[in-house]
């Protein structure tokens, strides 16, 4: 959900929002005293054609087309209604199932990557046995004494398992490596598909997954996994997009921020175990990147 401008008198604001909504534009209008009437935009796909229209109503507040083709937006809300209130009586909506669950909903995407994560852990007896899901790891590795054996450069990947660049991110180690993980994907994830999408979710999970795990894999060998790379990623994402772009609905609180910086850094000492730092520093700056990058095109 985007802000695309500002109309100052009520009446108009009300008849360009039924003008957008007639034109297929879903939109809300929100009252803000220095301004106006504040008009946001729920797809972004369409906020470039809304922000076109938007500017030519300005210009010409008072052409019959807007007041006529507005007079035919009741119609529609009354239909959408109607069908809306039919679809509830067959199936529970997204919002009823999810959205007591976390402050924005519980994203249908975010929760499938929960139990998938926790579906891994279950069969991996709570990542003890790594031999039952070794088809998850990013390479194929035997352990001899104390080495650890794998074939170098990415050979089964190579040789068409690509699911391979990501599902290391579904491997946890321990109830505690899972449950913040979790925690941290319900709260970041559900925020992105609230603001923006599933979509957008999922290509951020993917490409920070599959860059991070790399990374790790070159620096220490195959014996990694966990969802923290990819929380980091988004941490990094929302963190950056929020603070340039404040109109993007994405927001963390400064404190948030530092506590998970204190930690990336504390990781690094040994004091916490074996971690796979090089995934969370790869998805921390690939986030951050992503997020500053995208936000240039609203600034």
């Amino acid at each position: 959900m985007r802000l695309i401008g500002h109309v100052a008198e009520e009446s108009a604001a009300r008849t360009f929002g039924n003008y957008l909504y007639v034109q297929g534009i879903e939109n809300q209008l929100e009252f803000q005293k220095s301004d106006g009437w504040a008009v946001w935009i729920l797809d972004e796909d369409k906020l470039d054609g809304a922000a076109r229209l938007l500017d030519a109503f300005r210009q010409n507040p008072a052409d019959p087309k807007y007041r006529i083709q507005a007079q035919a937006a009741a119609d529609l809300r009354t239909q959408a209604e109607k069908a809306q209130a039919a679809y509830e009586k067959r199936l529970r909506t997204r919002r009823q199932l999810f959205r007591p669950l976390a402050a924005y909903g519980f994203g249908p995407l975010t929760f499938v990557l929960i139990a998938a994560c926790v579906a891994v852990f279950l069969l991996s007896r709570f990542g003890m046995d790594p031999e039952r899901i070794m088809g998850l790891f990013i390479a194929d590795y035997t352990i001899n004494g104390a080495y650890m054996q794998w074939h170098p450069g990415l050979q089964e990947i190579r040789h068409g398992e690509i699911w391979r660049l990501f599902t290391p991110a579904l491997i946890h180690y321990g109830f505690i490596h899972i449950l913040f993980n979790m925690l941290w994907l319900r709260d970041l994830g559900s925020m992105i598909e609230a603001r923006q999408s599933s979509w957008r979710l999922a290509f951020l999970v993917l490409a920070i997954a599959a860059v991070s795990n790399v990374a790790q894999f070159f620096v220490s060998g195959p014996d990694f996994g966990g969802m923290s790379g990819v929380v980091y990623g988004l941490l990094g994402y929302v963190w950056m997009r929020g603070k340039f772009d404040p109109a993007s609905g994405l927001f963390l609180h400064p404190t948030t921020v530092t506590m998970m910086l204190i930690w990336l850094v504390l990781c690094f000492t040994g004091l916490v175990g074996h971690i796979a730092n090089t995934v969370h520093t790869v998805g921390l700056l690939m986030g951050m990147a992503w997020g500053y990058l995208s936000s240039l095109r609203y600034q």
